[in-house]
């Protein structure tokens, strides 16, 4: 399938304090991030948002996947209620959509690595550290 339901998906053994990816649901971007958190072995949860299929990019250009979504994803019951701190990791490029998302959820928005080849490290160093 060219799509993956959009959620809140965790990997490994989750806890409220485990680190939050946001990805689209473009099924090969979103099985990429899933392997490269799974080989990283950091728990972590992936937000997949409804892009209509279309990879990060393409969603971000045409306004797929902009502030006002990820902040409903964001205030959904489910994050609410399984992730306990208020911090999302972006993917590296859509830096750019970083400060009109910490505006409009107020969460704090860490902007992860360009490519997913660099998530394990990321998560290793990064969100380990924060």
């Amino acid at each position: 399938p060219i799509q993956v339901e959009a959620g809140l998906y965790a990997i490994g053994a989750v806890t409220p304090d485990s680190a939050l990816l946001l990805t689209t649901n473009f099924s090969l971007t979103y099985y990429t991030v899933e392997g490269e958190v799974e080989a990283s072995r950091v728990p972590a949860y992936i937000g997949v948002v409804d892009t209509e299929g279309t990879s990060v990019l393409t969603a971000f250009a045409s306004d797929k996947l902009n502030a006002d979504n990820v902040t409903a994803f964001l205030n959904s019951d489910d994050v609410k209620a399984k992730v306990g701190h208020r911090k999302l990791i972006l993917p590296g490029y859509i830096s750019v959509m970083s400060g009109s998302l910490h505006e409009e959820s107020g969460w704090e928005v860490m902007v992860g690595p360009r490519e997913a080849s660099g998530i394990s490290k990321y998560l290793k160093t990064v969100w380990q550290g924060a």
